[in-house]
């Protein structure tokens, strides 16, 4: 079984804000664009660094509100917010 790792957000002046986890790359990433407010047409650029390395993983990603599956809790709104995110380099840092 793959550990879960920790990536790093980064803006685009290098500063460091939050951390999130996943087992690869992706599924931080989609974390991140569930919180962002961005959209297909303007999608944000994220940022994220693997703790421990110098890559830089960066995606482009978003969100959009969808139609609640039809299994879904009772608790479950009827529409639910669903994150994309496409991966577009690896980059070292110096």
């Amino acid at each position: 079984m793959s550990k879960t790792r920790n990536f790093v957000l980064r803006d685009k002046d290098g500063n460091e804000h939050g951390v999130f986890t996943g087992k690869q790359p992706r599924q931080a990433a989609l974390k991140v664009a569930n919180r962002n407010k961005s959209t297909k047409s303007k999608p944000a650029t994220i940022r994220l660094r693997e703790r421990g390395t110098k890559k830089v993983h960066v995606f482009k990603g978003w969100r959009e509100k969808v139609d609640a599956p039809k299994n879904k809790p009772t608790w479950m709104p009827d529409k639910i917010s669903k994150p994309h995110v496409k991966k577009v380099s690896i980059k070292k840092l110096d």
